[in-house]
């Protein structure tokens, strides 16, 4: 550990750059939903179904809303990451109805207490590529099939860079890097552990994923971070690609390229489950549901979003959805790749956060002002203890990488060191001991201390590395915006600013640093320690709740 500058600074410790975790706030009912906990309430009957869910399921809201108001029920859906429904699985008490994630891999590897029955898909879509129609002709994509080998040759020349959801948290990310697996081992009917220990895998692997530009938190936040961006490419859903190019053709904008790798294609079922809580009544309506949500009418309805409801094909009426001058193959027949067993997934992921995945290069801006004395900084101390301290941190596949880069900046009126420390050693965890010893006093310039995190950053190759800057405050900055801005339009490049409110901290300043850098606020005013979660995993990928400021602001 070693601190640095006149000023001082900050502790970079999120990994995998990028994008931020989304979700679902939406729908109808705020009120009611932030009384509830969930995050959002369809319908007002004295019935009530809680699903907790994928938030890509947020898009089918108006569905599910029609349901509740036809049968005079309650629904209450709460949006958590792929990750964080396996672990709601693996609990002795599961306090949902219903679970719906975005694919039967979670219900498989999560419900080891078999408490999940009558578990059928309400649609399906493909993990692809989306590329830039001129940029995927050049690279010869169009009228063609594509393999992952092309994909990785376009990367290796330098033509190719693409955003795409963290591995370790996300659904998309999970299943693109599982299908980039098994075509890179040559398809194997099942990977195993000892396919993993194929030499030639980690420089093949290493090599595919250096062309990530930017990661996000979730699906739906990555094709928001990418027509926000001006990428080139992004692995996304196909259904959120669709959308993608409608929204980029209704702006005049070039579209997206569909491109299906066809050796390493896999697929989202999205199964919704009965949670078994011995409640006949709740199954009963769990059923009603699940057959609504079955029948004709309603799979026609979801296959309008751009959701395929079947392997074999796109019926006749909603073609206009899946444009082929898109790319989109309505005909094309899905054959899902086969799942690793649980403990070779895990050996897969693993290998993904710690080895294969460009390493992390994050910068921490803490606030040490007089405001966060006692139990504000008790919390910071037990939140950071989550991220720092490894053996916590691989509880959540939120590790660091042999090559991560973690600084450090704790800042009040002015900046009070800087320090950093690469990997996962004794030097990380060192950073802890910073974190938990550092004196709280005076007042808060959080401009400082994210313009001291830049200079840091203008220090490394960031083509290197996926960097971020996570700030934490609880006040009013007394700097301008406007001398981070200038810096950071003169820096030139495409770092992400995420911010976590606590305390009295002025949402209007965070936003403006969110919406300068394509980034995202997290509240963590009511939980600390699960706001810093979020923030990592959302840099990991992690799809997890998360709020603009302007939820926060009064009306």
């Amino acid at each position: 550990m070693k601190g640095y500058g006149k000023w001082a600074g900050a502790f970079l410790a999120l990994l995998c750059a990028a994008g931020l975790a989304l979700t679902g706030c939406g729908g109808g009912g705020r009120e009611s939903a932030e009384d509830s906990g969930a995050d959002s309430v369809l319908g007002s009957g004295l019935e009530t179904l809680r699903i907790l869910s994928g938030s890509e399921n947020e898009e089918l809201e108006p569905i599910l809303e029609n349901f509740a108001e036809e049968q005079n029920v309650r629904i209450e859906m709460t949006y958590q990451g792929s990750l964080d429904i396996m672990r709601a699985l693996e609990q002795e008490e599961i306090p949902y109805d219903g679970v719906w994630p975005a694919s039967s891999l979670w219900l498989s590897v999560g419900d080891t207490n078999f408490k999940v029955k009558h578990a059928e898909s309400i649609s399906i879509t493909p993990v692809v590529f989306g590329i830039r129609q001129s940029l995927a002709e050049e690279l010869g994509f169009v009228g063609r099939e594509v393999s992952v080998s092309d994909l990785l040759e376009a990367i290796r020349g330098g033509k190719l860079r693409f955003c795409m959801t963290s591995a370790t948290q996300s659904n998309s990310g999970a299943s693109a890097y599982i299908g980039f697996l098994y075509a890179l081992l040559g398809n194997p009917e099942v990977i195993t552990s000892e396919d993993l220990e194929d030499p030639g895998l980690r420089e093949q692997m290493t090599e595919l994923l250096s062309g990530v530009d930017r990661s996000s938190g979730s699906s739906d936040w990555l094709k928001d971070m990418f027509l926000e961006g001006g990428y080139d490419a992004m692995v996304n859903y196909e259904c959120l690609i669709i959308q993608a190019n409608e929204e980029l053709e209704d702006r005049g904008e070039e579209t997206l390229q569909v491109v299906y790798p066809y050796d390493g294609l896999s697929i989202a079922d999205s199964p919704l489950g009965y949670v078994d809580n011995g409640d006949d009544g709740k199954e009963e309506l769990f059923l009603k549901l699940q057959e609504y949500l079955l029948s004709d009418s309603v799979q026609n309805e979801i296959q309008r979003t751009g959701r395929r409801t079947g392997y074999a094909g796109i019926s006749e009426e909603n073609l206009d959805v899946f444009r082929e001058d898109w790319g989109v193959q309505p005909d094309r027949v899905l054959s899902p790749i086969r799942m690793p067993a649980s403990d070779v997934l895990f050996q897969c992921l693993n290998l993904y956060q710690t080895e294969f995945k460009k390493p992390s290069l994050n910068v921490y801006c803490l606030d040490y002002s007089g405001s966060m004395e006692g139990e504000g900084n008790e919390q910071l101390v037990e939140a950071m203890g989550q991220l720092l301290i490894q053996e916590e941190a691989a509880k959540n596949f939120l590790q660091a990488s042999e090559h991560e880069v973690n600084i450090l900046i704790p800042f009040n009126l002015s900046v009070l060191g800087v320090y950093q420390a690469e990997g996962p050693g004794e030097e990380l965890e060192e950073l802890y001991d910073v974190v938990r010893d550092q004196p709280v006093g005076g007042g808060t310039n959080m401009y400082e201390a994210a313009m001291e995190g830049l200079s840091m950053l203008s220090e490394y190759d960031l083509s290197q590395y996926t960097p971020a800057i996570i700030l934490l405050t609880d006040g009013e900055s007394l700097d301008s915006f406007d001398d981070f801005r200038d810096q950071y339009e003169a820096m030139g490049a495409d770092v992400p600013v995420f911010s976590i409110m606590f305390g009295d901290a002025q949402p209007e300043q965070l936003e403006q640093l969110a919406e300068l850098t394509n980034a995202r606020v997290f509240d963590g005013r009511t939980n600390l320690t699960e706001a810093f979660r979020q923030v990592k995993g959302t840099l990991e990928g992690l799809e997890l709740p998360c709020r603009s400021c302007n939820d926060f602001m009064p009306a």
